[in-house]
């Protein structure tokens, strides 16, 4: 993959980028303010790669791994951040960098988060400081247009590191711009548009309906609960759910929907039959685009497709709202395709160093990949055993 050209920063440097690697959490807190400021004038903008979902998620669900968040600043402006971790291997050589988010409570769109016009200089001082420590790094579910990402990758191949890059997975969307409820379900199949209007009409004709978004801390709480219980009807008979399996990952999303909320990005609907919380949609609103996080219902009342009726209702919120877009994230269960045609890729990026042990890393990578090919021939997984870390499935 040829690297990219970027531009040129906005000034001439008087002096190199200085590096610091912010390796506490009193240092992780302490880059709060400058953190979004950056973001919000990258590339990379999303609620994933936000301070408030990072920090809570380190604070939560760090399991042993070591904080590296590189942190690139020019004339005591920040212009670039790594939200990196250390994951530890099983085998000293199988140690490695990997995003934080990544794993446990499934986070999209992770990338480099570098100020625009700042790009080239940034991504110097990182592939410096990479190659310097020599430690295999793991960049999983990059939107596949990061330049960024494949740019580091370019420079430390150029350097003896072997670069893979393959597919990650896919995350549906539906376009919203210029659409009214009415513009968008024109475009959706004739089938599925009688099928949600009459069940929305059956709920409508037996039960008090109401379709509320949650405002405050007790209703957040209590959604959020909701929604946990939700998920323990329908997958503990199951396996159990990866969503919200441990107490670790149900306090993450307490404490980073109450970030969220307080931020104005959450989006958390609760649709209430004879006001009985029926079906929860977690969300977030971010940069004129939804996300679906997670959503769940009440299994008494599958038979009426509660789950389809607040996927529809959700949509009809976004495109109330001005939404440009409902992303409804990592996986391409079928229900997705409902309501999103439009799809947009995600890659993985893995990067091992030249030494003996990056090549160990690298055969070990190699192998057990290869296995988990043939495990997945000889047993092959049935649609509906599919439990991925968000975006549920809907009935």
């Amino acid at each position: 993959m040829p690297a990219t050209e970027f531009m040129q920063p906005e000034m001439a440097a008087t002096a190199s980028p200085q590096v610091v690697v912010v390796d506490d959490m009193r240092g992780f807190a302490d880059l709060r303010a400058d953190w979004q400021a950056l973001l919000q004038a990258s590339g990379a903008d999303s609620p994933f790669l936000t301070w408030e979902w990072l920090h809570a998620w380190w604070t939560h669900l760090r399991e042993g791994r070591g904080l590296q968040l590189l942190t690139v600043r020019a004339s005591d402006r920040l212009i670039g951040i790594a939200p990196l971790s250390i994951s530890r291997g099983r085998l000293p050589w199988l140690s490695q960098l990997e995003f934080l988010g990544t794993g446990l409570a499934g986070s999209d769109y992770l990338d480099l988060i570098v100020r625009r016009n700042h790009e080239a200089e940034c991504l110097d001082a990182m592939t410096d400081s990479y190659r310097s420590q020599s430690r295999a790094l793991r960049l999983d579910h990059l939107p596949a247009q990061s330049a960024l990402s494949a740019t580091l990758a370019d420079r430390l191949g150029a350097s003896g590191w072997t670069a893979q890059t393959r597919p990650s997975g896919i995350c549906p969307f539906a376009r919203l711009t210029g659409h009214s409820w009415d513009s968008y379900m024109a475009t959706l199949r004739s089938s599925h548009q009688t099928r949600f209007r009459r069940y929305l009409g059956t709920l409508t004709k037996k039960f008090s309906v109401s379709f509320e978004r949650v405002d405050g801390e007790a209703q957040r709480s209590d959604a959020l609960s909701a929604l946990m219980t939700f998920h323990d009807q329908r997958w503990t008979p199951r396996g159990g759910s990866t969503a919200f399996q441990t107490p670790a990952l149900r306090a993450f999303h307490h404490d980073a929907t109450a970030r969220m909320l307080e931020r104005g990005w959450l989006r958390l609907y609760v649709l209430r039959l004879n006001d009985r919380a029926a079906a929860v949609a977690y969300c977030f609103a971010y940069n004129g685009r939804f996300y679906l996080y997670q959503h769940g219902f009440d299994e008494q009342y599958r038979h009426y497709s509660v789950g389809l009726v607040l996927l529809g209702l959700t949509i009809r919120a976004a495109i109330e709202e001005g939404a440009n877009e409902f992303d409804m994230l990592y996986g391409a269960e079928p229900y997705k395709s409902l309501w999103a045609y439009d799809t947009r890729p995600l890659n993985r990026i893995d990067l091992f160093p030249s030494h003996m042990g990056g090549r160990l890393h690298h055969r070990t990578v190699e192998a057990e990949r290869s296995m988990r090919r043939l495990a997945r021939r000889i047993f092959p997984r049935k649609p509906c055993d599919s439990n991925v870390p968000h975006a549920g499935v809907a009935s």
